[in-house]
């Protein structure tokens, strides 16, 4: 098992890793829209979600693998209203690849985010 860690992507807020890498897979912990410098993205749902895919693919990166190896998505919003403006993101961001997807309304998310992604890829 190895821990992956970047600073291109937030560090954890907690004492959980950024992700983890084992028998070929990698597995993120959720991100949300901080900033690599730990700053919160503002208060925008499409701002907020293109930060979220810009910490998964520095996250990927450092744990050799990308989107395009993604398998499985779970996506959690603070507003299923925000479900359309998500989902076109998330189609802009995998293009044809279409890895199996959870997306869910969450009560409250970290930070008071409004989209939080993890993904399972796998990796080299």
């Amino acid at each position: 098992m190895e821990f992956v860690k970047t600073d291109k992507a937030p560090a954890a807020i907690g004492p959980y890793s950024q992700a983890v890498k084992v028998n070929g897979m990698v597995y993120t912990s959720g991100q949300i829209a901080l900033r690599p410098d730990g700053t919160m993205v503002e208060d925008d749902v499409v701002k907020q979600t293109e930060q979220v895919f810009s910490n998964l693919k520095a996250v990927l990166a450092e744990a050799g693998s990308s989107l395009d190896r993604v398998v499985k998505v779970m996506a959690f919003v603070a507003d299923i209203n925000d479900f359309a403006t998500v989902n076109e993101l998330y189609a802009n961001a995998f293009g044809d690849h279409k890895p199996a997807r959870s997306l869910v309304a969450a009560k409250t998310l970290p930070k008071n985010a409004l989209v939080e992604i993890e993904v399972i890829a796998i990796c080299d």
